[in-house]
Order: structure tokens, then C-alpha cells, then sequence
């Protein structure tokens, strides 16, 4: 592929990051703020948990809809006007949000929250990536990473901050400031390269296509999302849904390569440093968000760390990633990006088989450093993957391509949570019955401890009750091991993975950091 002569905004791209980079920020923190927050939804608005948890299904559901979607939009309405709408339509749904006088109209408005927020990932990266030239796409991405990485970490830490101290409604309300200063600079700053402005109004809506993917995301998010709770496959409500989601999903290929006007282009698959890309953030996506869910279950459950001590325990990832994202920008055109990311891989398996070596009697600094360690590593992955993925691909296509690119990185992240839920409950119980199998009355081991036990609680409780309360209390901490070694089983198939896939960037093809924007 021949270079082509990249545009230049009018204006300092640094302006242009700032103000893309506050709509993101905002968005991706709406995905894990509420979450702490959902107990005292559902008593506030008299909800059950279960419908509680719509308020976080539907907010994802809608954002996975229109993810792939962003780049025809802003094909056809303009960059700018396509993000500063859906910043204004972001806003004042996070007002309604915190309005919300049932959990019916909260559900209601975080859908239009989804739907808003989907666009404004992708747009923005895209944005980033024309407005810095190509040798500086290093530092673009390490800014836009700053937002994926940083946010989910911030989310669940700061959601409950605010839900203590003041109102579950206010982790809405806080978009509003945000929201408006992000939406003036946008209108200030951000405009349409020549290729968009060309191409603005023309086309018409694939109908069919969007809604046979809307069909196809929806059910499978609402798969991801509720799976574990039914039991999976067992439920028949799962079984139809996921053959819904396979059906409309191979209709929409099919409709997709035949459209005169696609809603995404397919064609982008073609390239090769896209798709080892896609692929590689799908498993980033999982890994990252199945940490991010583990750790704070772990700290709550077994440990008695209460919501925010967990999410303050889980805030050193984003200082790592901080620091690493700050000099991660500047080297990538310095040094192979597949050198990188190789190393970004190594360094969150290592973190990942560290949480692994989690007990019951482990102290802070056992889950702070980890955390820095993973934050790095995640750093060193997103910002060079990025790079690549995008690297060899004609401005043009960058649109298209970046709204794949985040779908993919949120399914990846939902398959991972939905994985690491389900492998943790069914993990549990198979490590139980191991431990019964040696916990039997004959055992002479557990008779000592029970009449040690029984000792002991004796003179509280009296003889009988005191042996009944030693066998409740060996139970207890053998249902704790259990747990326990599920926790260990599932840090360390993460740490494997992702080490695996240190060896998939030899699947990539170099990108020069400058001149060309790509080379083949």
C-alpha cells in the first residue's frame, strides 16, 4: 500500500485529545460505577436484586449495539456532530438517570445511556488517530488508554465513595459538568477530515443489517450477562437465545457482504495486522475484566473488605498504568511494537500467577503490588496493539475498523467476566467435594479437631451444642479452602492464557512509525 498524505486539524491535537478523551473517560466509568451501587438502588427504588441488575444488563446490552455502527454514523453525519450529540444525549440521560423515580425508568435511561455512550469509544479513538500524525499515534493511544484502562478501576472505587456519603443518584450527576465541558470543546475543536466531510449525508441506513446485529449483540450480551444466574444451557430461555444470536449473527454476514451501502465494511478483516489485533484485544478485554471482577469478590467474600476497601485495594493498577502509559506513548516509535506487547503479555501472566499465590492470612502489600504489576503490563499490551492493529490500515477504513475494534473489547471483556463467575461457583464446589472425601466421622484427624473445638466452646455452650458449633465451624472453613483454591484455579488459567498469547505477535507484520502510514 502506497503512503498517503495524512490531514491536520486546524487546531492543537492536544485540545482534540483533551476533549474526546473526558467524553470517553465518562462513558467507560458508567460501565463499573454503578455496580457497587446496586443494593441500595434496589432497596430505594423497591426493587428486587434481580432487577437490579438490569440496570447494569441494559446499559451494556444497548452499548454493544451500536459499537459497530459508530463509524457509519459518523460517516454519515460527521465526526463532530455525531460525538457532540451523543455527549448531549449521554448527559441528559445521566439526568434522568439520577431522576429515576422507579427501577423501570432507570433501566429505561441507562439504555439511552448505552446507546449514546457506544459511539463515543470508538469515534473517539478514531479522532485520536487522525488528529496526531503517524509517528505520534504511540502517544494518541496512550492517552485514549489512560480512559480504557484507568476508568474500570476508578469506577467501582469511586461509585462507592459517592454512594456512602451522599446518594447512589449522584454517581449520575456527576456526568452532567463533565458532559457539558466536554461537549463545548468538542464543538470547539473537533472537526471532519476531507474524507468524512466527502462523504457526509450519502449512503442510505442498511435497515436489515442493523437490526439483524442489534438482535445478534443484544442476545448474546443478555446470554453473557445471565447465563451463570440460569444455570446456563439448562434454561431454555439460554438455549433459544444463544441459537438466535448464532442465526442473526450469520445473517448479518451475509447481508453485509452483499449490501451495496454495509453498515460496517467486512472487508477490514481482510487485513492481517487488524485481525491478530482484534483477536488479541478480545483476550486483553477478558483478561483485564476478569481480574478487575476476581480481586474485589475475593477481598469482600473471604477477607471482609467492605466495597470501597476493595476498590481502594484495586487503585494501584491504575497508578501503574498511569506511569507506564507515560512512557509507553514515547517509545513506541522508538522500539518494535511487537516487543512490547510480547513483554505487556509476560507482565500481566506474571501479576496474574501472583494473585494466585492469595491465602486467607496475605496482607495489603500481596495484592498492591500485583495490582501495579498487571496495570503496567496492560499498558505495555493496549497502547503498541493499538498501534498495530490500525497501523496498516488507510484512513479511511480507521472509522469502521475502531468500532470493531471496541466491540470486540467489550465482548471479550463480558465473555470474561461470564467465565470467570461460572468457573468460580462450579470450581468451588468440585474442590468441596474433594475435602469431604477426607472429612469423614472416621477420620481420626477431624475427630481431634472437633473435640478441640469442642474444648474450647464448652464452657459457653455446653457439651452437645459445643460439638454441633465445632462441626459448623470445620464446615465453614472447609467451604473457605474451598472457595479459596477457586479463586487460585482461576488467577492461574488467566496467568496461562495470557502468557500464551505473548507468541501471537509473531502473527504481525512491522509498522513504521513514520512516512508511510502503513506498509505491506
Amino acid at each position: 500500500m502506497n503512503g498517503e498524505q495524512h490531514w491536520r486539524p486546524s487546531c492543537s491535537p492536544w485540545l482534540i485529545a483533551v476533549s474526546v478523551m473526558m467524553a470517553t473517560f465518562m462513558e467507560i466509568l458508567d460501565t463499573s460505577v454503578a455496580n457497587v451501587a446496586l443494593p441500595h438502588i434496589a432497596g430505594n427504588l423497591s426493587a428486587t436484586t434481580d432487577e437490579s441488575t438490569w440496570v447494569l444488563t441494559s446499559y451494556l446490552v444497548a452499548n454493544a449495539i451500536v459499537l459497530p455502527a459508530a463509524g457509519w454514523l459518523s460517516n454519515y453525519f460527521g465526526r463532530w456532530k455525531t460525538l457532540f450529540t451523543c455527549i448531549i444525549l449521554f448527559t441528559v440521560a445521566s439526568v434522568l438517570s439520577g431522576l429515576a423515580p422507579t427501577i423501570g425508568f432507570l433501566v429505561a435511561a441507562r439504555a439511552i445511556q448505552g446507546l449514546a455512550g457506544g459511539t463515543l469509544q470508538p469515534i473517539a479513538q478514531a479522532v485520536l488517530l487522525e488528529s496526531f500524525p503517524p509517528s505520534e499515534r504511540g502517544v494518541a493511544m496512550a492517552v485514549f488508554g489512560l480512559g480504557v484502562v484507568v476508568a474500570p478501576t476508578v469506577g467501582p472505587t469511586l461509585g462507592g465513595w459517592i454512594t456512602d456519603h451522599y446518594s447512589w443518584r449522584w454517581i449520575f450527576y456527576i456526568n452532567v459538568p463533565v458532559g457539558i465541558v466536554a461537549a463545548l470543546m468538542t464543538r470547539a475543536y473537533v472537526e471532519d477530515p476531507p474524507y468524512i466531510a466527502s462523504r457526509r449525508g450519502k449512503g442510505t441506513i442498511d435497515y436489515s443489517g442493523f437490526a439483524l446485529l442489534a438482535i445478534a449483540l443484544g442476545l448474546l450480551q443478555l446470554v453473557l450477562d445471565k447465563g451463570q444466574e440460569d444455570d446456563w444451557f439448562a434454561a431454555n430461555w439460554i438455549r433459544w437465545a444463544t441459537l438466535g444470536a448464532l442465526a442473526c449473527g450469520v445473517g448479518f454476514f451475509i447481508r453485509e457482504c452483499k449490501a451495496d451501502h454495509p453498515l460496517v465494511d467486512l472487508r477490514v478483516w481482510r487485513n492481517r495486522n487488524f485481525s491478530a489485533g482484534v483477536l488479541l484485544i478480545f483476550i486483553t478485554g477478558a483478561v483485564l475484566y476478569s481480574t478487575i471482577t476476581l480481586l474485589p469478590l475475593f477481598l469482600q467474600t473471604l477477607m471482609g473488605y467492605t466495597a470501597l476497601q476493595s476498590g481502594f485495594a484495586l487503585s494501584p493498577r491504575g497508578l501503574g498504568a498511569i506511569g507506564s502509559m507515560l512512557i509507553i506513548g514515547r517509545i513506541t516509535k522508538k522500539v518494535d511494537n511487537r516487543i512490547l506487547i510480547f513483554i505487556g503479555f509476560i507482565l500481566v501472566a506474571l501479576s496474574s500467577y501472583w494473585f494466585g499465590e492469595i491465602t486467607l492470612n496475605m496482607g495489603m502489600a500481596s495484592v498492591v503490588w500485583p495490582n501495579v504489576l498487571n496495570g503496567v503490563g496492560v499498558s505495555f499490551i493496549f497502547v503498541p496493539l493499538t498501534t498495530m492493529a490500525m497501523g496498516t490500515l488507510p484512513m479511511q477504513q480507521i472509522g469502521n475498523a475502531t468500532g470493531l475494534y471496541n466491540l470486540m473489547r467489550n465482548i471479550g471483556g463480558s465473555v470474561g467476566i461470564s467465565l470467570v463467575t461460572t468457573f468460580l461457583a462450579r470450581d468451588a464446589q468440585v474442590h468441596q467435594m474433594m475435602m469431604s472425601a477426607h472429612t469423614t466421622p472416621y477420620d481420626p484427624a477431624l475427630q481431634q479437631r472437633v473435640h478441640q473445638a469442642a474444648g474450647s466452646l464448652a464452657s459457653h455452650f455446653g457439651e452437645h451444642d459445643a460439638i454441633v458449633r465445632a462441626y459448623q465451624l470445620i464446615y465453614n472453613s472447609m467451604l473457605g479452602q474451598a472457595q479459596l483454591w477457586s479463586f487460585v484455579d482461576n488467577f492461574r488459567w488467566v496467568a496461562l492464557l495470557t502468557a500464551a498469547c505473548a507468541f501471537a505477535v509473531f502473527f504481525f507484520r512491522k509498522v513504521r512509525a513514520t512516512g508511510a502510514v502503513a506498509a505491506h
